[in-house]
């Protein structure tokens, strides 16, 4: 789940010791595991309600608990957000998938007191060669800026990375929302956006735990929020796409924490 909206109150960069950090990779291979096990049942005609159900189930069978329900009122265990929606949809009865959609899913969870947090977007059948592109990039965007978590670099080195990749491909940087650290608490500092912003950002030191989420859209950078209070949607109402991953600082490079290699290669 995104780090919500800038300038709120910064809140700590906390180290993690080598132990709570294979804690940090056994939640996040949670959610690694139910992110695979969505990517393989979504299809034309299920609903956002039945994607949420399977995931909480999964989720409470690994001995975890669903990160994003009941936070800050939120009332599901999935984030899910069809086509020109950004992030934070909230799953319903009524909503069936399409072929041609893109289905955003973002899912976290709390397991022995850490958290995981990850995001994909998924094709529903075939996609348009513009939305298929977009998909690529946005998830290139995030690969090209793991590379970037080492010791000694910048929060900046992260932003640059998503932004200048995205752009040259024609695309906008989502503003309004941003990545963040993670670790006992769903959000803690710092916050990982992905544009170059004024000043100088945090470095990066071994022990620190990211969620990198390139959002990304195929028009403008521009938000708006619906009126149940949560989903986010463009403002021009072009696709969006997003993808995220929670990653450890080593002195051996990044590590990441939600890798889905053991469940698929998507």
């Amino acid at each position: 789940m995104t780090g919500g909206e800038r300038k709120q109150t910064a809140k700590p960069i906390l180290v993690k010791t080598t132990d709570e950090i294979k804690i940090m990779r056994d939640a996040n291979q949670i959610v690694a595991e139910t992110l695979s096990m969505l990517f393989d049942v979504v299809e034309p005609g299920i609903t956002t309600f039945e994607l949420d159900c399977l995931a909480e189930d999964l989720c409470r069978k690994r001995n975890s608990t669903p990160a994003f329900k009941g936070y800050h009122g939120f009332p599901s265990s999935l984030c899910v957000s069809i086509n020109e929606e950004v992030v934070h949809g909230i799953p319903s009865r009524k909503r069936k998938l399409k072929k041609g959609d893109v289905l955003s899913v973002d899912f976290g969870v709390c397991y022995k007191g850490f958290y995981g947090d990850s995001a994909v977007t998924i094709p529903v059948g075939k996609i348009k060669k513009p939305v298929h592109d977009l998909l690529r990039v946005t998830k290139e965007s995030l690969e090209l800026a793991i590379k970037e978590i080492v010791p000694g670099n910048r929060v900046a080195d992260i932003s640059r990375a998503v932004q200048s990749h995205a752009e040259k491909n024609g695309y906008s940087i989502v503003r309004q929302f941003v990545g963040h650290g993670i670790g006992n608490s769903l959000h803690e500092g710092p916050e990982i956006p992905n544009f170059i912003s004024k000043g100088q950002t945090p470095r990066l030191i071994e022990g620190m735990v990211v969620a990198v989420e390139p959002m990304v859209n195929l028009g403008t950078h521009k938000v708006k929020v619906l009126r149940d209070g949560w989903t986010v949607i463009t403002a021009d109402k072009k696709v969006s796409a997003h993808f995220e991953h929670s990653i450890a600082v080593t002195a051996n490079g990044p590590l990441v924490l939600s890798d889905r290699s053991d469940f698929s290669d998507k």
